[in-house]
């Protein structure tokens, strides 16, 4: 396992990420505790979670539970020290946080303390927004993004009432770092920049979904890592699922994501099977499981990357982790450009 610089930050990080939307729903507590200590010894020291999660579906009343889980492991264990906690603050929503009510200012004071007593620890690693309160693209919105109806001062004035929020809760001691999700070039540079121009908390990370069957990161965002030193925490390595071949040929496993939900996400196009396969058929041409072969491809980008994946069971878990020092072909990575230049954005 590598380790990454988070940002700016002096916070190191594994460069895959252990993802805990499914903790206390599909995931028992029990089992939850296990995959934590698992990845910590495979060297993962870095834990994703959000207020919002479970997730698959969520409910009002399952809001947090994720975090508990993980706070009751912090107290069961007395590890706290040895990983990296990531959480979100809810952006705007159908009503199960907070009604709806996206986050500003005086909710961040207040979700902040929420997250803290349910993950029973003093301090948050990374604290990030879930979703930029003007819109995003995120999640397949690509398709017919409209920005004509933003208004760039009442998002300049958004940015500082959270950022001014957020240094309170850096200089009370309460977060270490800052991050954003689902978010675009244009937005992360109006954070760093509102940041470094007032003397604020920068943002040290970007939570965007990328993997090899959803590339829109590899360009401006791609960009904006390099130069501006913001972290890639990517989700949906696996793409949903989808990498791992169990949904080709129309399967759908009792207990999988798509069982809960039909589309995954928007993720489930006519094309996107017949591209899985092309990517799988490659991996078998190499000789390398699909599901390794996915989550290592994340470390040969020429950006930084910390790869979010999640484990429903320990015995996904157990595979995935087999993976944690693979290193791909420079032959393997070049097919895997071609096939995407063939394959081009699937979803």
């Amino acid at each position: 396992m590598q380790m990454i610089p988070l940002g700016r930050t002096d916070i190191m990080v594994s460069d895959w990420c252990l993802g805990t939307m499914t903790y206390s729903n599909q995931t028992p507590e029990d089992d939850a505790h296990t995959q934590i200590d698992m990845a910590l010894d495979a060297g993962i020291n870095f834990l994703d979670t959000a207020e919002a999660y479970p997730v698959n579906p969520i409910h009002a009343d399952t809001v947090g539970n994720s975090e508990k889980v993980i706070g009751n492991w912090i107290a069961k264990t007395g590890r706290r020290d040895e990983i990296v906690v990531a959480t979100k603050v809810s952006g705007n929503n159908p009503g199960w946080v907070r009604d709806g009510r996206g986050y500003d200012g005086d909710v961040i004071r207040e979700a902040v303390d929420g997250s803290l007593r349910r993950l029973q620890t003093d301090v948050i690693d990374l604290y990030q927004l879930h979703w930029p309160i003007r819109g995003s693209y995120m999640f397949r919105q690509n398709w017919t993004y409209d920005p004509s109806g933003q208004n760039r001062q009442q998002t300049m004035d958004h940015m500082m009432d959270v950022l001014t929020a957020l240094d309170e809760a850096v200089k009370a001691g309460k977060i270490r770092a800052i991050g954003m999700s689902n978010e675009s070039a244009w937005g992360m540079t109006k954070w760093v920049d509102q940041a470094e121009a007032h003397r604020l908390p920068r943002m040290a990370s970007v939570q965007n979904e990328y993997s090899l069957l959803c590339r829109l990161y590899d360009t401006d965002m791609a960009e904006l890592s390099v130069n501006e030193d913001v972290t890639l925490v990517s989700f949906s390595p696996l793409a949903a699922g989808l990498l791992t071949g169990k949904y080709q040929g129309g399967a759908v496993p009792e207990g999988s994501r798509l069982s809960l939900n039909s589309d995954l996400g928007g993720r489930m196009s006519d094309r996107v099977l017949p591209v899985t396969q092309a990517y799988l058929d490659l991996a078998k041409a190499h000789g390398v499981d699909p599901v390794h072969m996915a989550m290592a491809w994340q470390r040969t980008r020429p950006f930084p990357v910390s790869a979010i994946f999640g484990a429903t069971t320990t015995e996904q878990l157990e595979h995935i982790l087999k993976a944690t020092d693979m290193d791909l072909s420079d032959e393997l990575v070049q097919a895997i450009d071609e096939v995407h230049r063939a394959n081009p954005m699937p979803y």
